[in-house]
């Protein structure tokens, strides 16, 4: 029997319009031995009959009543049996390659963590790129691993795998009836999984779309948003890190309304961005 090299965890709440092009994504992915967990969290759409047009034996469907995406990655996790896991949002998709290039990374170094680049989608246009890496790098510094992954500008779950046996060994949980999640998370995954590695030339496609949970704004999930980046300040400081210090801090200039330049600051680094045309660093 082949080995599971990467589990898939995809909560999947009344995703119908995108489920399908998520999945087309993961099930051609050039890595074969991967196992695809689809957690119905209780669709009242055509989510659950999109799951079942699906003829592969990787893909895993387990229906539950709604509880939450941190419900459903929980069970995901507590099922995986791969030496790996990732996690992709249900309206996302990704390249190809990604999870080779992700998996055979981290078994070069022996990394607990791999992570790659970023590109935000929206309905309305082609994408744009959120988060680069350009070559590959290691570390088993806090502060570095923060740096590399972007945090805590970045703080998401989804452009990276993590090695299994570390996640259940420090029992690296979400948190069940919050939202902003990964805020809450990541951070910790990357103090307790000791080894990260970068890995340039593959991305994750985030689409970025009205009536999502992180474009609503209610206040639950203001509530939520708070106490997360609350919790991560707190953890990481416990551990020797500032996230202020890690966050791009960005002034814009108007003039009518309209932005003519924005100003921002990271790790000492200012960069200017006149009319979104010109870029410049000092």
């Amino acid at each position: 029997m082949q080995k599971t090299k990467v589990s898939i965890i995809i909560p999947v709440y009344n995703s119908e319009k995108f489920l399908q092009k998520c999945l087309d994504s993961i099930v051609n992915q050039t890595l074969q031995e991967i196992e695809i967990i689809c957690i119905n969290d209780g669709s009242t759409d055509n989510s659950g009959r999109i799951l079942e047009e699906y003829n592969d034996k990787r893909i895993k469907i387990i229906n539950k009543e709604n509880g939450g995406q941190s419900s459903a990655r929980n069970i995901g996790i507590d099922i995986a049996k791969g030496e790996y896991i990732g996690f992709v949002d249900s309206d996302d998709r990704v390249d190809s390659d990604f999870y080779e290039k992700l998996y055979n990374t981290a078994k070069k170094y022996d990394a607990d963590i791999a992570v790659t680049g970023i590109i935000r989608m929206r309905p309305s246009e082609t994408g744009r790129y959120l988060m680069v890496i350009d070559k590959e790098t290691v570390s088993d510094d806090y502060f570095t691993k923060l740096r590399l992954s972007d945090i805590p500008d970045k703080s998401y779950i989804w452009n990276k795998i993590y090695k299994t046996a570390e996640l259940k060994k420090y029992n690296l949980k979400f948190p069940e009836g919050k939202i902003y999640e990964d805020i809450y998370l990541v951070p910790r995954m990357l103090y307790y999984l000791k080894t990260l590695a970068t890995v340039p030339d593959t991305y994750y496609y985030y689409l970025r779309r009205k009536g999502s949970t992180v474009t609503s704004k209610t206040p639950e999930t203001i509530r939520d948003y708070m106490w997360a980046k609350k919790e991560a300040r707190h953890f990481a400081k416990e551990h020797g890190v500032n996230l202020y210090d890690l966050k791009t801090i960005t002034k814009k200039f108007k003039f009518f309304g309209i932005t003519m330049l924005k100003v921002s600051r990271k790790n000492n680094v200012k960069t200017y961005n006149l009319f979104n045309l010109i870029k410049w660093q000092t």
